[in-house]
C-alpha cells in the first residue's frame, strides 16, 4: 500500500479505515507497518486512537477489535503469528508509540470508563490515590460531555490493553478456549516479562529512526499523600485536582518509567474495583454488586502477581537486605522492592475480599483459589525454588519468608476464615469442591508456614506500650499506591507495630481481628473436619450402593429409559458422571485434608475420632443405628442442624440407584429443582442452583388444615358406604402407591425427552 506523502493526515485515515473492511487481515498488517515506517509522527497521531480503538476494540465493548482474547496459535496460526509480531513489545505497535512519545502528544481518555472509585474520586473533584492520575485529569469546557484524562501515548496504549479484559462482552460458555492459549493472555505475559525483567534492566525504547534519539519520558511528579482508607481524618490528605502540581522528578526514574506506569495501568484497570467503603456496604446482604469479575479476568490477575513475586524476588541477597539501601541504589531495585507491598497489597486484598464473598459456590471458585494460593506463596517464584523432598512432602518455608507472612497477615488469616465459610456451604462429595479444600490445606500445612502466621497473630494482638515518640503515631498502611520514588519511611524495627500497621491500613483502625489460631475458626475447623468425614462416608454409601447395582440392570434400564437423571437433578454433586474413579479421588482428597487440617491446628486423633463417632452412623452391639445427633430441651430430645442431614448418607444411596427403587425415592426424597425458578441475575441463578440441598424428607404437608379436612371428608363418604377407617386408610395408601408408580414412570420418561 502507496501513500503519497503529500497527502493530508485525514485522508490517511481515510484510506486505512477503507482497507480494514476490504482487505484481509494479513495485508492491512503489512500496509500498517509500512505506514508506521514511512510517515511522520504529525500524521501519525491523528491515526493512533483510531488503530488502538480497531485493535483492543472500543470501550463500550461494542466493537471487538482483533478479538485477542480468543485469538489462538492452533486454531488460526496465520492471524495469530502476524498479531503478536505486530503487537510484540518490540514490534511496529510499540515502535509508533514511542515515535508518538518523542514529540509529546497527548490523547483524551473518557473518565466514564475508569474503574467505579476511581471514576468517582475524579468526579468528586478529589484526585484518586495513585499517583498514574496526577496532572491528568482535563475539566470539560462549558456543555463539555465529561471528564477526561490527557494521557502519553504509552499510557493511552496501555490504558486501551488492560480495559479490554474488562470492557469486552464475557466469552460464551459454548465456546471453550483456553486463557492461556489465547493471544491477549500471552501479550500480558510478554509485556510483563519485558518491562519488569527478572534479569538484566528494562530494554531501552526503539529510537525512531536508525540514528533517532530515544524519546523522552513523560514529567513524573513527586509522591503526593494519599488517602489511606485505615485513616479517620482521610478528608485531610485528600487534594483538590486544581491543586494538580507538575514538577519533574529525578532524572534517574527515567530508566524505568514505562515499568511503573505499566504496573500502575494494569493494577488500577484489573484491581481497584473496589475501595474500602465499598466492601464494608458489600457486607450487607441488600447490597448489589458493581463489578463481577470472571475467570478469564482472575487468570491474568493470577499471572500478573505469579510474575511480580519473580520480579520482586530477583534482587541480588546484597540488594534485597534493607540495610544495603541507599541513594546509590538503583530506580530498578527501588522498584523491586515496592512493587507488591506499595502497588499490589491494598488493591488486591478488598478484590479477594469480594470474589470470596460474592463468588457462585460452584468449581469457577478454583480460578480464584489459585490466584489467591500464588500469592500466599512467593518462595514458589523465586530464583532459590524450593525442591521437593523424595518423600513428596513440601520441604520447610524458610525464615527469610517469614516478614513477607507477617506484613500480609491478612491475606493469609482473614481469607482463610473466609475460606472456611465458603467450604462450610458447599457439597464436599463433589472431587472439585473436595479438591479446593485439599489444596487450600496442602499450603498452610507446610512446615513452618503455620507458626509465622500465629507468631504475626502474636505480635498484632500484643499491647501497644505507651512509648514518648509513639503515642502520636497513626497506623498507616505503607504508601501502597504511591511511586516508587516517593520517600523510604523511616526504617521501623518494631515488627509488631509493622504488623499493626498493615492490618489497620486494610481494615481500618476500627477492625474486630478474628485470630486464625482462635477458638472461634477452631471451631470452624472443627465443623468442616466433621463434614469432611461425613463427605467421605457419604461417598463410601455411593460407590457401595453403584457395585450392588451394576448399572444396565434396572428395571428402568429394561423399560428403555436412561439409568441416570439427564438433569443432574440428584444427587448434589459429580459423582456419577465420573463413576468410581471419582469416588476415589474424593476419598483421597478428603483423607489427605483431613490430615492436614490437624497438622495446621493441632487437632489430637481423639478429637477426630469424636467427629466420626459425632456423625451417629455406627452401630451398636445390636446392630442398630444409633440416635442422631441432638441435644435436650425442654420438651425432650431435639435435633441439631446435623442430626437433620446425618442420614443424608442413606438417602443420596437410595436416589443414586439406577432402578425403579431410585427413581421411586428421587420422586419423593428430592426437593425442587431451585436452578429453574425465575431470577432475573445470571449470578443469581449460579448461586441459588449451587445452593441446591440433596434428598429429604418433608411431612409438612400433614400439618396442612386442607390436608386434615381432606382425609376427614374422605373417611365420612366411606363411611356412607360402610368402610370402616382401617380398611378405608388401606386404600388410601394403596392407591398413593399406584399413583406415585406412575407419576414415577411419566417422570422419567418426560425428562428424557428433554435430552
Amino acid at each position: 500500500m502507496a501513500f503519497p506523502h503529500l497527502q493530508q493526515p485525514s485522508f490517511l485515515l481515510a484510506s486505512l479505515k477503507a482497507d480494514s473492511i476490504n482487505k484481509p487481515f494479513a495485508q492491512r498488517c503489512q500496509d500498517l507497518v509500512k505506514v508506521i515506517e514511512d510517515f511522520p509522527a504529525k500524521e501519525l497521531h491523528t491515526i493512533f486512537p483510531w488503530l488502538v480503538e480497531s485493535i483492543f476494540g472500543s470501550l463500550d465493548g461494542i466493537l471487538i477489535g482483533w478479538n485477542l482474547r480468543c485469538l489462538q496459535g492452533r486454531m488460526n496460526p496465520v492471524e495469530y503469528n502476524i498479531a503478536m509480531e505486530f503487537l510484540d513489545p518490540g514490534g511496529p505497535m510499540m515502535k509508533l508509540v514511542y515515535k508518538l512519545q518523542a514529540e509529546d502528544y497527548k490523547f483524551d481518555f473518557p473518565v466514564s470508563y475508569l474503574p467505579g472509585p476511581v471514576k468517582a474520586s475524579i468526579q468528586e473533584r478529589v484526585l484518586p490515590d495513585s499517583p498514574l492520575y496526577h496532572n491528568k485529569v482535563q475539566f470539560p469546557p462549558t456543555g463539555g460531555l465529561g471528564l477526561n484524562l490527557a494521557l502519553n501515548p504509552f499510557e493511552y496504549y496501555i490504558f486501551f490493553f488492560a480495559l479490554s479484559l474488562i470492557t469486552q462482552k464475557p466469552l460464551p460458555v459454548s465456546l471453550h478456549v483456553r486463557t492461556s492459549d489465547c493471544a491477549y493472555f500471552i501479550l500480558v505475559d510478554r509485556y510483563l516479562s519485558w518491562f519488569l525483567p527478572t534479569e538484566g534492566s528494562v530494554p531501552p525504547p526503539l529510537s525512531s529512526s536508525p540514528g533517532g534519539t530515544s524519546p523522552s519520558p513523560a514529567p513524573r511528579t513527586p509522591a503526593m499523600p494519599f488517602a489511606s482508607y485505615g485513616l479517620h481524618h482521610t478528608s485531610l490528605l485528600k487534594r483538590h485536582i486544581s491543586h494538580q502540581t507538575s514538577v519533574n522528578a529525578d532524572p534517574a526514574s527515567h530508566e524505568i518509567w514505562r515499568s511503573e506506569t505499566l504496573l500502575q495501568v494494569f493494577v488500577e484497570m484489573w484491581l481497584h474495583h473496589y475501595s474500602l467503603e465499598m466492601y464494608q456496604k458489600m457486607q450487607s446482604p441488600h447490597a448489589k454488586e458493581s463489578f463481577t469479575p470472571t475467570e478469564e479476568h482472575v487468570l491474568v490477575v493470577r499471572l500478573l502477581l505469579k510474575h511480580l513475586h519473580a520480579f520482586a524476588n530477583s534482587l541480588k541477597p546484597e540488594q534485597a537486605s534493607p540495610s544495603t539501601h541507599s541513594h546509590a541504589t538503583s530506580p530498578l531495585e527501588e522498584f523491586k522492592r515496592a512493587a507488591v507491598p506499595r502497588f499490589v497489597q491494598q488493591k488486591l486484598y478488598l478484590f479477594l475480599q469480594h470474589c470470596f464473598g460474592h463468588w457462585p459456590l460452584d468449581a469457577s471458585f478454583r480460578a480464584v483459589l489459585e490466584m489467591w494460593l500464588s500469592y500466599l506463596q512467593p518462595w514458589r517464584y523465586a530464583p532459590e525454588k524450593q525442591a521437593q523432598s523424595s518423600d513428596s512432602q513440601p520441604r520447610c518455608v524458610s525464615e527469610k519468608w517469614a516478614p513477607f507472612v507477617q506484613e500480609n497477615l491478612l491475606m493469609y488469616t482473614k481469607l482463610f476464615v473466609g475460606f472456611l465459610n465458603r467450604a462450610l456451604r458447599t457439597d464436599l462429595v463433589s472431587p472439585k469442591n473436595a479438591l479446593m479444600v485439599f489444596r487450600v490445606a496442602k499450603v498452610f500445612a507446610q512446615p513452618k508456614l503455620a507458626e509465622m502466621i500465629q507468631k504475626g497473630e502474636q505480635l498484632f494482638l500484643e499491647p501497644e506500650l505507651v512509648i514518648p515518640h509513639r503515642q502520636h503515631r497513626l497506623f498507616t498502611a505503607p504508601t501502597v499506591t504511591g511511586s516508587f520514588l516517593s520517600p523510604w519511611p523511616p526504617a521501623v524495627t518494631d515488627a509488631s507495630f509493622k504488623v499493626k500497621s498493615h492490618v489497620y491500613g486494610l481494615e481500618g483502625q476500627d477492625c474486630k481481628y478474628t485470630p486464625m489460631f482462635g477458638p472461634e475458626v477452631r471451631t470452624l475447623v472443627l465443623r468442616l473436619a466433621q463434614l469432611i468425614t461425613q463427605a467421605k462416608q457419604t461417598a463410601k454409601s455411593i460407590s457401595d450402593q453403584c457395585v450392588e447395582n451394576p448399572a444396565g440392570h434396572s428395571f428402568l434400564s429394561w423399560l428403555g429409559f436412561s439409568p441416570t437423571d439427564p438433569n443432574g437433578l440428584y444427587p448434589a454433586n459429580d459423582l456419577d458422571e465420573m463413576g468410581q474413579d471419582s469416588v476415589r479421588k474424593t476419598d483421597e482428597y478428603l483423607e489427605k485434608a483431613l490430615e492436614y487440617l490437624r497438622q495446621i491446628f493441632r487437632l489430637s486423633e481423639a478429637q477426630l475420632a469424636q467427629l466420626t463417632f459425632a456423625l451417629g452412623t455406627t452401630q451398636d452391639e445390636n446392630g442398630k443405628k444409633q440416635l442422631p445427633d441432638c441435644i435436650v430441651g425442654d420438651d425432650g430430645l431435639i435435633l441439631t442442624p446435623l442430626g437433620r442431614y446425618q442420614f443424608a448418607g442413606q438417602m443420596v444411596a437410595l436416589c443414586s440407584r439406577d432402578d425403579f427403587l431410585g427413581s421411586f425415592c428421587r420422586y419423593h426424597l428430592t426437593e425442587p429443582v431451585l436452578a429453574n425458578r425465575h431470577l432475573l441475575s445470571p449470578v443469581g441463578q449460579r448461586q441459588v442452583a449451587n445452593h441446591a440441598r440433596g434428598p429429604r424428607l418433608s411431612l409438612r404437608f400433614l400439618g396442612s388444615y386442607r390436608t386434615l379436612l381432606s382425609l376427614l371428608l374422605v373417611f365420612f363418604v366411606a363411611s356412607l358406604f360402610c368402610i370402616g377407617p382401617l380398611p378405608c386408610s388401606l386404600l388410601l395408601v394403596l392407591g398413593y402407591l399406584l399413583y406415585a408408580m406412575a407419576m414415577t414412570l411419566l417422570t422419567e420418561r418426560g425428562k428424557l425427552h428433554q435430552l
